[in-house]
């Protein structure tokens, strides 16, 4: 239990951090682009309660490390917080803006990976071991931050990847491929207890590491 604890302490800020700038990301340029429907609503924020969801953001990512504490393995954190709403057909150019709009979310997770690599680096110069805690919630800002960004990029609808696939598309192949949306969340779900969710991820996961490498 208590090292449940100690991994929750860790882990919190970094997920809040995350999801939060992820969520404000994209009610942020989507007012660029046109739509303030997110300002409006007051989600353009940087206060973690706006964007969280009970379920996805507190109780699932906590069933799962317990999971993986009972079974000794790290396990895949996952969770979800608050959808930021957007109403596309407010955008200038809807189609195309919405890739800009949905690659905010992940283009956020991979800027806040790279500011916890530079801060474990300035740890690690003044002399911090791998035991101190601020080292462990850096590498732990680093982790959780690049499993959202590869998570978001999946080309899976409604996930942030699907979206940029959908304004790449034609628009009569975008029009059939909206079609899996409703089933989305059920396949990512099975994806997930399969193990299959984690060897996806693995491409994404080693391009931001390998951004991530450059600034450690």
């Amino acid at each position: 239990m208590e090292s449940l604890i100690q991994t929750i302490t860790v882990y919190a800020l970094p997920v809040l951090f995350g999801i939060t700038l992820h969520e404000a990301s994209h009610g942020y340029v989507a007012r660029m682009f046109g739509d303030p429907t997110a300002w409006q609503a007051g989600r353009v924020s940087l206060n973690p309660i706006r964007h969280i969801d009970f379920i996805g953001t507190i109780v699932v990512p906590l069933v799962l490390l317990f999971s993986s504490k009972l079974m000794g393995g790290a396990g895949l954190l996952f969770g979800w917080a608050k959808p930021v709403p957007v109403d596309w057909s407010r955008l200038r150019r809807p189609k195309r803006d919405m890739l800009w709009v949905a690659l905010a979310g992940p283009a956020s997770n991979l800027v806040m990976a790279i500011i916890w690599a530079i801060s474990l680096r300035i740890l690690a110069e003044t002399g911090s071991t791998a035991d101190n805690f601020w080292v462990k919630m850096t590498i732990a800002g680093i982790q959780v931050n690049l499993v959202l960004m590869a998570l978001n990029l999946l080309p899976l609808p409604p996930l942030d990847g699907g979206r940029i696939v959908f304004s790449l598309l034609p628009s009569r192949m975008a029009w059939y491929y909206s079609k899996v949306e409703p089933y989305g969340l059920l396949i990512l779900i099975v994806l997930m207890f399969t193990g299959v969710l984690w060897i996806l991820l693995q491409p994404l996961l080693a391009l931001g590491q390998g951004i991530v490498n450059w600034f450690l």
